[in-house]
């Protein structure tokens, strides 16, 4: 079983990031600020003016360490990868599955049902935690609805079109779950590319570090992230990645700018608006958001496949493995992770 390591979050600008024997030294100023164990870690991201040396880079390839670049503002750069792990005839399988339309769908439709299930679940505690609200149960009951239509097959055009009105009817009742009477905090949709609003910008944020931890699943399986069976092959884009977090997006990034949100850890003043609209997250209000996405990875829960106790930083490992395990032929159907 793999272990869950800790992500390294480099967010202060001009910070260098250097090697020494078996750590990863972080410096500031020409002064060395922190000291971590290579053995320790799983992930470095690396927010904005952040450089490192390549002896760094060549020492967190031999360690499975991922390495992602992002803007300041959370927008993805690049990655620093190592020689590909995993077995050929896995990916092999792989390209294989995503050109046999039937095979594809049934992996995107199982997706997709983790994805609403999800959704729903979390506008369900709201119900119950919150009493009954119209907008919530009328989203409740259309995810529903989409739930017993993904029982029987489809294609993926249609599989993706019910994505897309699942998700419309979801966001719709995303803003009776903000309980913060604050205008700075009116939600009047999804939107991105920039982000326009403060809802928004979070939410982007978190997805962003979330197909950061799926993408590194996948890899460490041995899968092809850029491979997917929900979204489309697009050059440079991490269509597997992408396919992974849906199941995921409700429960661990929406819950937590929810939770940050109604909870006021993060304020109206913690963002900055651009001249063009955009709005992004202060350097504070980032710091806040990555230490409680940190936190919430290492909270436990029950796998509901498995039936095993795990963290939840796990869960994109654990069914990235189950995922590989369909693909080899050792189960039947890919079980999506459907929270409980």
């Amino acid at each position: 079983m793999k272990k869950h390591l800790n992500t390294l979050y480099v967010t202060t600008q001009k910070a260098y990031l250097h090697k020494e024997g078996q750590s990863v030294v972080v410096n500031v100023e020409q002064e060395s600020k922190l000291r971590v164990p290579i053995h320790t870690l799983d992930g470095i991201v690396c927010f904005g003016v952040v450089s490192m040396s390549p002896f760094l880079m060549h020492h967190c390839a031999e360690n499975n360490v991922a390495v992602s670049f992002l803007s300041e503002y959370g927008k993805f750069l690049a990655r620093i990868q190592g020689p590909v792990s995993g077995n050929v005839l896995l990916r092999r399988e792989q390209y294989r599955v995503a050109d046999r339309s039937a095979a594809a769908s049934a992996i995107a439709r199982n997706i997709l049902l983790g994805k609403i299930a999800n959704a729903r679940a979390v506008l369900r505690r709201a119900l119950r935690d919150h009493g009954e609200q119209p907008a919530l149960k009328t989203a409740e009951n259309r995810l529903s609805q989409y739930l017993r239509r993904l029982q029987q097959p489809m294609p993926i055009e249609e599989l993706r079109g019910n994505e897309g009105e699942a998700a419309a009817s979801y966001f719709a009742a995303f803003p009776q779950l903000i309980t913060v009477k604050d205008a700075a905090f009116s939600f009047r949709g999804r939107n991105r590319r920039p982000p326009t609003d403060p809802v928004n910008a979070m939410l982007s944020f978190a997805y962003t570090l979330l197909v950061h931890d799926c993408r590194s699943a996948l890899e460490g399986v041995g899968l092809d992230p850029c491979v997917g069976y929900l979204h489309a092959d697009r050059p440079g884009r991490p269509s597997l990645a992408l396919d992974l977090m849906e199941e995921f997006r409700a429960l661990l990034a929406d819950r937590l700018v929810l939770s940050l949100i109604n909870r006021r850890q993060i304020q109206p003043g913690d963002f900055n608006d651009s001249a063009g609209g955009a709005v992004s997250m202060t350097d504070a209000a980032r710091k806040t958001l990555l230490a409680a996405w940190q936190k919430r990875k290492q909270e436990e829960i029950i796998h509901p496949y498995l039936e095993e106790k795990c963290k939840i930083g796990l869960l994109p490992h654990l069914q990235a493995q189950l995922l590989a395990r369909h693909l080899r032929g050792d189960l039947d159907a890919y079980p999506p992770f459907i929270w409980k």
